[in-house]
């Protein structure tokens, strides 16, 4: 009977997280249950290291570039059942074989592995061997250009006569915008944590459905979201749209469209030969989108950056994605385009302050502790889930602040190392990387007052940091700004 209570607690919260967490191609895959069932009683006790990848349910979901990057060189990571982008091996390819259970169970282990090799290779805490690579990838994007495949993410469609009532009450900035605009935004729960940070963008309503343009009446908005967290964005937007019943739809296109970014100083250039519209400041200005020919076939460009440099996202239905890819890179190749994962979005995204839902941003996270107040349209009168718990903290105070930390000392952090001020334990790191632009390792993490005091920027200022690796601790200096580019002048076309 003691156990009664706890169990009913921990039934409804697996129920309320599962479907959050996984998608139901996954779920529904009785392939894919067993295999990663296997693999997580298989690895318990193995050392968690910082860019292991699972073999088992792999190859699940791939996008329509998958074999195109494979060929030249892909090493791909598993996030939410999709293959994407790791980073690109110059020396041969790496396909991910099925799953052969480590030998067990009448399975013959595979022998030459070279997917299973690379990340062997990387079974490390110094900085792992394809260091370089990487730097590479990150570099000629800051000085060149790079194409990063970016088709994982979630690609949701908001549309009906009470979308506008329902995208007030979910977003946290005014997304009142006309046609062509994109606002970049959070989702809170009632707590003010955020949920979700997303771009939102407005569409003319149409009578003919494509993936680019689905058919509606009344508002619409295009809703682009990191794919890892799609499910749960799906989850926290329905969970919505039921409780306020709205008279909307959400529908899903994450599997028909393809998403190409094209990012560095020559983006413009590039994407002038292979689009049909004028990519000047003045025709197409920073957070704006429009449906565009590419290489002749219909596409969403839309002008953003999620690593600090002038470029566009484009967004292609499935079937033309290997035509769109093909001809920015055959019209990129004289300028020094290249193939850029995961690894150097990491990079070149924490180098210029960009947050990552999951690892800056958690539910229990408030966009005024996490820096992102502009997000919130606080100066208007129009709710929104979580205004309530914004502006009570707001009026008190924020009694922790997420801090940008950079060291000098030529040594790799991954997240949970100590930060310290004036020789005491203020936070621990969320997420670190290096930063190759800088030439300097790069850590994010949100510090506390010991003495229970609000954490303000004078706060941040006036204290001396260091960052603990492993028991030493290592000086470091703290920012209130991006330590990259901190007046996003490179996102704007100005270098």
């Amino acid at each position: 009977m003691c156990a009664l209570g706890p169990g009913q607690g921990l039934c409804g919260f697996v129920c309320f997280l599962a479907p959050r967490r996984f998608h139901h191609s996954l779920t529904n895959n009785n392939r894919w249950i067993r295999e990663r069932s296997h693999e997580s009683y298989a690895k318990n006790y193995s050392v968690v290291f910082p860019y292991d990848e699972p073999l088992a349910g792999r190859n699940m979901r791939k996008d329509p570039l998958h074999v195109e990057l494979l060929r030249q060189g892909c090493v791909f990571q598993e996030r939410h059942g999709w293959e994407r982008p790791g980073w690109f091996n110059p020396q041969s390819e790496a396909p991910i074989l099925d799953y052969d259970f480590y030998g067990a169970y009448g399975h013959r282990s595979h022998e030459d592995y070279a997917y299973s090799r690379l990340l062997s290779d990387e079974y490390t805490f110094d900085f792992p061997p394809h260091h370089k690579i990487i730097r590479n990838e990150c570099l000629t994007c800051r000085n060149a250009l790079a194409l990063f495949d970016m088709s994982y993410f979630g690609k949701f469609y908001l549309v009906g006569p009470e979308a506008r009532k329902a995208a007030d009450w979910l977003f946290t900035a005014d997304v009142r915008k006309a046609p062509g605009a994109t606002v970049y935004t959070c989702m809170l729960n009632k707590r003010g944590g955020v949920e979700s940070d997303l771009t939102v963008s407005p569409i003319e309503p149409g009578s003919q459905s494509t993936a680019l343009a689905p058919s509606f009446k009344g508002d619409g908005y295009y809703l682009a979201i990191g794919g890892a967290v799609a499910q749960h964005n799906w989850c926290h937007i329905t969970t919505a749209l039921q409780d306020g019943k709205f008279r909307c739809r959400l529908i899903d296109q994450s599997e028909e469209l393809g998403m190409i970014s094209v990012q560095g100083p020559f983006s413009r250039t590039v994407l002038q030969e292979v689009l049909d519209t004028d990519l000047s400041n003045e025709a197409f200005p920073f957070s704006t989108h429009k449906l565009v020919k590419a290489a002749g076939c219909t596409a969403r460009a839309m002008r953003l950056s999620f690593v600090g440099e002038m470029g566009w996202e484009l967004h292609v239905p499935k079937a033309h994605c290997v035509r769109v890819y093909r001809a920015v890179m055959e019209a990129g190749a004289k300028h020094g385009i290249t193939n850029a994962g995961y690894r150097a979005i990491d990079s070149l995204s924490i180098e210029k302050g960009y947050r990552h839902w999951h690892a800056d941003l958690r539910p229990d996270d408030t966009p005024l502790e996490a820096g992102l107040a502009f997000t919130c349209k606080l100066k208007s009168n129009i709710p929104f889930l979580g205004r309530e718990a914004v502006e009570a903290q707001k009026a008190t105070g924020i009694f922790r602040r997420l801090v940008c930390f950079t060291i000098d000392e030529k040594v790799p952090m991954f997240g949970l190392e100590a930060i310290w001020r004036n020789n005491q334990v203020v936070g621990h790191v969320r997420r670190a990387d290096f930063g190759h632009t800088i030439n300097k390792t790069i850590a994010y993490g949100y510090i506390r007052d010991p003495d229970g005091g609000p954490v303000s920027l004078e706060y941040v200022k006036s204290g001396e940091y260091a960052l603990e690796r492993m028991g030493i601790a290592y000086p470091a200096k703290a920012h209130t700004r991006s330590p990259f580019d901190p007046d996003n002048k490179r996102v704007k076309g100005i270098y």
